[in-house]
């Protein structure tokens, strides 16, 4: 195959010879020609398709980039729902999600590469000529200097690799002189303060004015970061470097990479998640390849990659070993702690793991990144995104999609790398998702709730500079592209830098001398530079050979986890029982608590409570797999308790001229229309009521009837508005918040209880949006008159919305929305079982009923106290008498996704009671060591329930 057939692999030699093939496999873009008229998978995309599908991801960016530059632009991000800028410090404050934005417009900068991957070079040029003129980079604002890095540095950076390239072609940029370089240079200068730490590792955040620890600064008091904080900065650093001839950029850069790599833990080869700055102690012991770590793996790669330092290889392999003996766990990639790696740390995983796949096609390791690369794409399947995280049974565990362009990057690499059109046809869902139900008339809008189909009004910056660049290149032939995409290296926000940086102005550095490498099984390293021309070896139906077992996945099946003890041995004991496969009928699973220490001890209220005895346990390890089964039914206690609460609904927006494509995350009621049983919904005009409050008779009925009504919360229950304009004849109710400027964004959802009596007699549906969607309505109706929406448990394509009626064409591309519609309408049979998926633990749901007059009852009712569904007499609580977890909150324990074994009842239910709060009790005096050392993981378990991404 084409520039790859020099490449022989072994773990022995790894020589500079290897920079010419590295070259092209770094950027996934090896010749495909000889696999792609052999590869299955799918039938061979036709050349027109390509171009078709090429030519409308250049519709969809023109859409974004043109509402970003007319409606947001000079601000940092486009609001797509308001249709408006995201302003720091002019908008509600959204956490560290806000500290990417520094008032140096940056989504214009960090989409600079981007408009010339698309050849649109024209735009490119009066973009350069706006940030030249429009950026003040000395602005007095607090960023996180990991964001700033990878976004504004590496935008500057990668616009000046494109503008010196186009100068060279002679045809555009030709005034250009370094300027782009000249302003990368002021903002690495204004981030160097960081790095003012005896550690070398950077702080989390800087001034761009006034640095860190300057009472000015409002910062520099921190003292942890995450490792890919501190580990994505040398490829920007070091490139910044070698532009300009100013070595103490890469110089600070590799010192923060030296001492993480010190700060490994030895015995496993595993980094955690977050690191002290100044004593180099790991705050959080979890490690993965997903949020927190995931930039860091991929650097050390690339740096390798880039710059030719051996040593970066070799710190890459030696992680890579311990990802594949630990976290990997095919299909799945799950987190464990760092001190005791067979121990799982969590029982889902987070959407930025997606990049990984594409991260082993680099590495070579072709088989893993197709089986978890196929596992993400049945999860999209099924949610139309992927979500911010989901369980190891495959249901929403955070129902966020942000524009993620992880997954569309391992797709690319992917076929870049086989050749396969299966992944041309991934690419094609994913352009599909996206204009089904993110495209907004303002660009393109983040899902709250991939569930429902809500909005959240954010368009990230790294949706235009990554998405529509993977996309574009996965359509692409060299034909299309104006330049050769092989001469540059991604960085993680897929900006370019030239592979000529690594012969200019090299950086004296010194090989690592101060730790030596672990004793690896070389054969780890069989496929470090892989020659294409056997990934598939005389057989080209290798790559569908792996995805199909995967196939129903998610649906149907669970991945067959082998054990290690399996792995290494090739047979040997089961894998150590889960919590989520318990059932306390099972004999062979009662076996396996007492070998652990676990007890049952039935109560007299038909339930069975769990008691572990760490010393009645049959070894050490046995007793370490009783505190890991304790934990586990924790917390997937805790998830149950929050399934027991109805999921969020939406209000769909079907009216000229948002046709659907504005959704809002709505409130259910606990009375009224169940919409999950009604997959219509309801859908009407909507109409403001006099009294607005609606706690008195209706005095516009006439404006009201065969509506849905629109009112104020306030004054009286919810149950009394409803019986209200539903006496007034409407068909549906929506009370809007009168806390000004709430939000779903930053407030949680909850439910609407009733008056305490009963409401049987109120049959219309009623939904609650906070202030801020509820404005989002009643703007519409000022500017429109006439609105009509849609009350439904979820969002509807608008294929669905409007079957049979007439719609203008450029709103529904009838080619991309009305084939599948039958299929999409038996899809939505399906929904009762994913309604009832766990809610985003971020958006926990509370029950809230109306705050009444004075001298009124109130009906409060906490989520906890509503009752168990859907439970069978088997019920669990537990307790750790050597280690005691006290019961308090009852709660029914989640049904298995599968079983292994054929005499395991499939459809069996647990009810546990839990407490997260755990005392140790060290009496006995063999296992102190043991059970100090246990509460350390108790600890990380407790601190892992309450992280967010």
């Amino acid at each position: 195959m084409s520039g790859a057939v020099g490449c022989q692999g072994g773990g022995g030699d790894r020589g500079p010879r290897w920079r010419r093939p590295w070259k092209l496999l770094a950027l996934g873009l090896l010749s495909a020609s000889s696999v792609l008229a052999a590869a299955p998978g799918a039938g061979a995309m036709s050349k027109e398709e390509k171009r078709r599908l090429g030519n409308q991801v250049l519709e969809m960016f023109d859409h974004a980039y043109s509402n970003y530059m007319e409606h947001a632009y000079p601000a940092d991000e486009l609001m797509p729902l308001t249709c408006r800028g995201r302003v720091r410090g002019q908008e509600p404050s959204r956490g560290d999600v806000d500290d990417a934005l520094g008032k140096f417009s940056l989504t214009l900068i960090d989409t600079l590469d981007t408009l010339v991957v698309l050849n649109k070079t024209k735009e490119f040029e009066e973009a350069v000529k706006k940030v030249i003129k429009d950026v003040n980079l000395d602005n007095d604002i607090v960023v996180s200097v990991f964001e700033t890095n990878i976004r504004v540095l590496g935008g500057l950076l990668g616009g000046h690799s494109v503008a010196i390239m186009l100068k060279e072609k002679g045809e555009y940029m030709q005034w250009y002189n370094g300027e782009l370089l000249h302003m990368a240079k002021e903002l690495g200068y204004k981030l160097l303060p960081a790095f003012n730490t005896t550690s070398g590792l950077p702080y989390p955040r800087v001034n761009l004015k006034f640095g860190v620890r300057h009472p000015e600064a409002r910062t520099g008091t921190e003292t942890d970061t995450c490792t890919a904080c501190a580990g994505t900065l040398i490829l920007e650093f070091a490139a910044l470097s070698r532009f300009t001839g100013t070595s103490i950029f890469e110089e600070y850069a590799r010192k923060a990479l030296d001492f993480i790599w010190e700060k490994r833990q030895r015995s496993s080869n595993l980094v955690g998640v977050t690191i002290n700055i100044h004593t180099g102690d790991w705050v959080r012991k979890d490690s993965g390849v997903g949020a927190g770590i995931d930039s860091y793996y991929e650097y050390l790669l690339k740096a390798y990659v880039l710059l030719g330092d051996d040593s970066f290889l070799e710190r890459f392999n030696t992680h890579y070993d311990a990802i594949m003996r630990y976290i990997s766990q095919p299909p799945l990639l799950l987190d464990v702690h760092i001190h005791k790696p067979m121990l799982n740390a969590r029982t889902w995983m987070d959407s930025l793991l997606a990049f990984f796949p594409g991260l082993q096609v680099l590495k070579g390791d072709i088989r893993p990144a197709i089986e978890t690369h196929e596992m993400l794409y049945q999860v999209i399947k099924k949610h139309n995104f992927l979500p911010e995280a989901f369980t190891t049974d495959f249901r929403v565990h955070w129902a966020q999609h942000p524009l993620r362009p992880e997954f569309a990057e391992s797709t690319y690499f992917l076929y870049k790398a086989t050749g396969d059109p299966y992944y041309l046809e991934v690419g094609k869902t994913l352009i599909e998702n996206l204009n089904k139900y993110a495209r907004v008339p303002c660009g393109f809008a983040a899902m709250k709730d991939v569930r429902t189909g809500s909005h959240e009004d954010r368009m990230d910056s790294f949706f235009l500079a990554e998405m529509f660049k993977y996309l574009y290149l996965l359509f692409a032939d060299k034909e299309d592209m104006i330049f050769d995409i092989e001469d540059y290296i991604f960085t993680t926000e897929a900006h370019l830098l030239p592979l000529w940086l690594s012969t200019t102005n090299q950086t004296i550095s010194k090989k690592n001398t101060t730790t030596e490498y672990t004793e690896l099984d070389d054969s780890n390293f069989d496929w470090t530079c892989p020659n294409t021309q056997i990934l598939f070896p005389n057989d080209p139906m290798f790559a569908q050979s792996i995805r199909e077992p995967l196939k129903n996945v998610v649906d149907k099946s669970c991945p067959r986890g082998i054990s290690r003890a399996e792995e290494n041995l090739g047979s040997g004991p089961k894998p150590p029982l889960r919590a989520r496969d318990f059932m306390a009928s099972n004999p062979e699973h009662l076996e396996i608590l007492k070998k652990m220490g676990v007890s049952l001890i039935h109560l007299k209220d038909g339930r069975v409570q769990l008691v572990q005895h760490a010393v009645q346990a049959a070894s050490s390890l046995d007793a370490e797999d009783g505190l890991r089964f304790m934990q586990e039914m924790i917390e997937l206690s805790s998830q149950q308790q929050k399934e027991q609460q109805l999921p969020p609904r939406a209000v769909q927006i079907v009216s000229h001229p948002f046709f659907g494509r504005v959704v809002l995350t709505a409130g259910p009621a606990q009375f009224g229309m169940d919409l999950s049983k009604h997959k219509a919904g309801t859908r009407g005009f909507v109409a403001t009521i006099k009294p607005y409050n609606g706690c008195s008779e209706i005095t516009n009925p006439e404006a009201v009837k065969e509506k849905i009504a629109l009112m104020q919360r306030g004054q009286c229950m919810f149950a009394e508005k409803a019986r209200n304009i539903q006496k007034a004849g409407a068909i549906g109710g929506i009370v809007i918040d009168d806390n000004e400027g709430s939000s779903s964004d930053t407030a949680p959802l909850f439910q609407m209880a009733g008056d305490g009596k009963n409401t049987d007699d109120i049959t219309i549906p009623m939904l609650f949006l906070f202030n801020k969607e509820g404005n989002i309505i009643l703007d519409a109706i000022q500017e429109y008159e006439a609105v009509e929406v849609l009350l439904s448990d979820k969002a509807k394509d608008r294929a669905t919305i409007f079957k049979g009626k007439m719609i203008p064409n450029y709103i529904i591309d009838s080619n991309l929305e009305m084939e599948n519609m039958d299929q999409k309408l038996s899809e939505n049979d399906s929904h009762k079982q994913n309604s009832e998926e766990a809610t985003s633990a971020s958006q926990d749901v509370g029950v809230v009923s109306e705050e009444p007059e004075e001298g009124e009852s109130s009906d409060v009712t906490d989520p906890d106290s509503l009752s168990p569904a859907n439970t069978d007499s088997d019920s669990v609580s537990i307790s750790n008498q050597d280690s005691y977890v006290p019961g308090t909150d009852e709660a029914s324990a989640p049904e298995p996704a599968c079983t292994q074994g054929n005499n395991q009842p499939q459809e069996q239910k647990t009810e546990t009671e839990s407490n997260s709060k755990v005392n140790w009790d060290n009496k006995v005096q063999p296992m102190e060591s043991i059970l100090a050392d246990w509460n350390e993981d108790i600890e990380a378990f407790e601190m892992m329930e309450k992280d967010e991404l």
